[in-house]
């Protein structure tokens, strides 16, 4: 999977956009998925390490469970460790992806 896939996955819904927030800056490539409605983040999109990665929001006790079983899940980089986790594609099951994208979303909306 690539960038472009990842972010067309995460575009779920209509109220779910794309977005450059970053742009002229040292991380204009990260592209932050939020809602159209509320203007509120669920997803970041990068690379970090040259790996695709995502950032999710979640909740804290299942985020916990879910870095003590897939090493490919970890505190989210640059973002509240305790409601964000971060996604290593790459090594991701597609269902679980899918499973993690939607919770965030619903987590935001």
């Amino acid at each position: 999977m690539n960038k472009n896939d990842l972010i067309q996955m995460c575009l779920i819904t209509k109220d779910a956009i794309e977005t450059y927030p970053f742009k002229d800056k040292t991380y204009d490539e990260y592209a932050v998925i939020r809602h159209k409605s509320n203007n509120k983040w669920f997803a970041l999109v990068f690379y970090l390490d040259e790996k695709l990665c995502l950032n999710l929001k979640c909740e804290p006790l299942d985020s916990a469970i879910l870095r003590d079983n897939y090493e490919f899940i970890t505190p989210a980089w640059h973002m509240n460790k305790a409601h964000w986790i971060k996604v290593e594609i790459e090594k991701c099951p597609l269902d679980l992806l899918k499973n993690l994208i939607q919770n965030s979303y619903n987590l935001t909306k």
